[in-house]
């Protein structure tokens, strides 16, 4: 017999003592378990109420690892879900309920009807079914007997669409799609299936609404964003399109197409931003030539053909160019004829290319699309006080030198004209009054001209040398006096002095 030491005796007499201490606090932790349950429980179903569902759906997170077996902590929370409008979230709450309690039918009807928005027909059936079986109240019945049948008639539906899309009868299909979806929100085959008739039947607008439905319907929807990035890239879209196409390396980094495509697009994007930069940076000729680069990187897309047109045609003008404009600025005007920016732009070109007429068309064009356009009006305005301004005395024109001429090549133009009509070189009284008139009018073209200010006034439609433009008190060398006496004119800067004057 094993002997017992009196140490070892007096420990073995507290056990029964220990053990039922040990059983009480057991008792304690349980009964408080399921007080704190029910608290969570009533605390959640009050912030519900109030419409705090963040709040509330942590207490019903609470309650169901306070009690895993608390069928009413699951449905509870589903029902959070739902008016968060995460119904994706609450199927397997509700099927947790189900599995707890078989006999719950309001969970089994609202399982029915998630189902049912999924589009998955047979299964929404069965709770259907499930419900009628199991003696509901009249309300519940009713609503099972109705999902039920249009659940059927769904079903009869959905072979109808997939027989006209096997068919290649894209409109049809969509006319029996719209009606499945308008029951099956959440339908991904029947989004899938509809944005692609969508696709073929050119209305991309709508089949990127039911892309995006889809890539967030189903989580590893690599082809739906595959098809997005696509679609935004022919619609000239880049930066959208390279969005999505990232969207699909991040669910497979390895997707073949998504990985291809994504090297296009970054491609491209990178071309016209470095285009876009270099236009800020006023640098023309060389946006032009990147956008040049664009046209040959993507050459069967024509949304990308007519931006890169667009925006040469928008360098040019603003590089002076207004003769290499006008043509590439029509051209875009060809396909979009109520492009603002390119009226605008050829606007300028052809002001450039002293074509007023031209240039206030198209600001009144313009203008019947963006009437609030502070720089269409003040174009316009321009545009006209340059017309009048051509119907009287063009400097310019009195030099033969361009508008964008430089001031050396005006002096140049100004002394080869001043020595050709020098009234000195003619003897005829006639011919000399007449070589008299042209000579003061190359003399005032060369003032103005050399001289900024003046010359900012002329571009801007007023003369600086009319009186009644002249607006306060610029007093320049007057070829116009009382008299028009020349005394001492040096039209050569130095070596060419002459005398005379007329009546």
């Amino acid at each position: 017999m094993v002997s017992v030491t009196p140490i070892a005796k007096r420990i073995l007499n507290y056990v029964p003592f220990v053990l039922v201490l040990i059983d009480m606090r057991y008792e304690g932790v349980r009964c408080g378990n399921t007080a704190d349950v029910e608290n969570h429980l009533e605390m959640g179903k009050k912030l519900l109420a109030a419409g705090q569902l963040a709040d509330a759906l942590s207490h019903f997170h609470a309650a169901v690892d306070g009690d895993p077996k608390n069928y009413m902590a699951y449905y509870r929370r589903a029902t959070v879900y739902f008016a968060m409008g995460k119904s994706k979230s609450a199927l397997p709450d509700l099927s947790k309920v189900i599995e707890l309690k078989p006999d719950f039918t309001a969970a089994v009807l609202q399982r029915g009807n998630l189902l049912l928005k999924q589009g998955k027909l047979d299964d929404a059936e069965t709770d259907f079914k499930k419900v009628l079986k199991s003696h509901p109240n009249d309300k519940d019945e009713t609503e099972a007997q109705s999902q039920l049948k249009k659940s059927d008639e769904i079903q009869r539906i959905v072979i109808q669409a997939r027989a006209h899309f096997d068919r290649k009868e894209y409109s049809s299909a969509v006319v029996h799609l719209d009606v499945v979806i308008e029951t099956c929100a959440w339908d991904v085959d029947s989004r899938d299936m509809r944005a692609e008739c969508f696709i073929q039947l050119g209305e991309m607008g709508k089949a990127i609404t039911d892309l995006k439905a889809t890539s967030k319907l189903r989580s590893d929807n690599t082809q739906a964003f595959y098809k997005l990035s696509t679609i935004y890239y022919n619609l000239g879209d880049h930066e959208t399109s390279l969005g999505s196409v990232r969207e699909c390396l991040k669910l497979d980094p390895d997707h073949k197409q998504c990985f291809s495509h994504y090297k296009q697009v970054k491609k491209l994007s990178k071309q016209i931003q470095s285009a876009e930069e270099l236009i800020q940076q006023q640098r023309y000729g060389d946006a032009v030539s990147k956008y040049e680069t664009v046209m040959k990187t993507e050459p069967d897309v024509p949304s990308y053909i007519l931006q890169a047109k667009e925006r040469i045609c928008h360098c040019l003008s603003k590089d002076q160019q207004g003769g290499l404009a006008i043509p590439v600025c029509s051209e875009v005007l060809e396909s979009e004829p109520d492009n603002v920016n390119v009226l605008k732009d050829r606007a300028e070109a052809y002001l450039q290319e002293e074509q007023y007429e031209e240039a206030i068309k198209d600001f009144e064009s313009a203008r019947e699309h963006s009437e609030a356009d502070r720089q269409i009006k003040e174009g316009l305005e321009r545009a006209q006080r340059l017309l009048k301004q051509s119907q009287k005395r063009d400097y310019y024109k009195i030099l033969g030198v361009k508008r964008t001429a430089q001031k050396k090549e005006i002096i140049k133009a100004y002394r080869k004209l001043a020595q050709k009509w020098h009234p000195d070189n003619f003897q005829d009284a006639e011919d000399k009054k007449k070589a008299e008139k042209k000579f003061i009018d190359i003399a005032q073209a060369k003032e103005v001209l050399t001289d900024p200010e003046m010359r900012s006034k002329f571009d801007q439609g007023e003369d600086p040398m009319d009186p009644e433009s002249q607006q306060g008190g610029h007093h320049h060398q007057n070829f116009h006096g009382g008299h028009n006496h020349f005394q001492g004119f040096n039209p050569f800067g130095s070596g060419f002095n002459f005398k005379f004057s007329h009546n």
